[in-house]
């Protein structure tokens, strides 16, 4: 099954690169492009992609609005965001706007696609190297502290599964370090995500901080 992509940047020069880069997985089509965020909400609901690569700093309405805007008209599309820097306030926004994943705009060709793929099936992907500046920035910016009761509910391998997303982990990684099959990883994420109530991994990353079971 073919994955829709929409890219939103105000940049051509960079969304000429991200559309190249789309163009070579022959699983993944472009749909569309938006130079800023009114745009890539129109285009959304125009085209109704699987995944919007967003870009948060855009003139008039910008990516953390368009986030907001897209995920409130109840679209299956999932965010994206793209940012320069790792401590990005942005990106810190974006997620509480319900962005499902985040990346440096410096990522390689082929960890982006490999994010793309994650984010269409649901699992997101959290970028190691901006999770916990994001997170952190994210737990200062609403300081209430998750029920403990939703953590308490998980099993000691959910819980164990819950602390390596939190650390920005991806399933594979997961997996690889849990000795356990990408399969199983999934089930548990998928499981962990009911019992938190939680959309998405995004979503389970605050809750694993703001309880204690990762550290900022």
């Amino acid at each position: 099954m073919t994955t829709r992509v929409l890219i939103a940047d105000d940049d051509a020069l960079l969304r000429a690169g991200l559309a190249v880069v789309v163009g070579t997985d022959p699983g993944l089509a472009l749909v569309g492009e938006a130079a800023d965020g009114l745009d890539a909400v129109r285009l959304t609901q125009e085209h109704r992609p699987d995944v919007v690569l967003m870009d948060v700093r855009m003139p008039g309405v910008d990516g953390i609005e368009a986030t907001r805007r897209i995920v409130a008209s109840g679209s299956p599309a999932r965010v994206l965001v793209l940012t320069t820097f790792a401590d990005d306030d942005y990106v810190a926004q974006a997620l509480r706007a319900g962005a499902s994943g985040f990346l440096l705009k410096r990522v390689a060709p082929e960890r982006l696609l490999e994010a793309i793929r994650t984010v269409a099936q649901g699992d997101a992907l959290l970028d190691p190297a901006v999770t916990r500046a994001v997170v952190a920035r994210s737990l200062t910016a609403v300081p209430t502290t998750a029920d403990p009761r939703l953590v308490a509910a998980l099993t000691e391998r959910e819980r164990e599964v819950l602390a390596l997303v939190g650390e920005g982990r991806s399933n594979p990684e997961i997996a690889a370090l849990l000795t356990l099959a990408e399969s199983t990883v999934q089930t548990h994420v998928k499981r962990i995500l009911a019992k938190l109530g939680a959309r998405d991994r995004a979503q389970a990353v605050v809750v694993a901080y703001r309880s204690g079971l990762v550290s900022p």
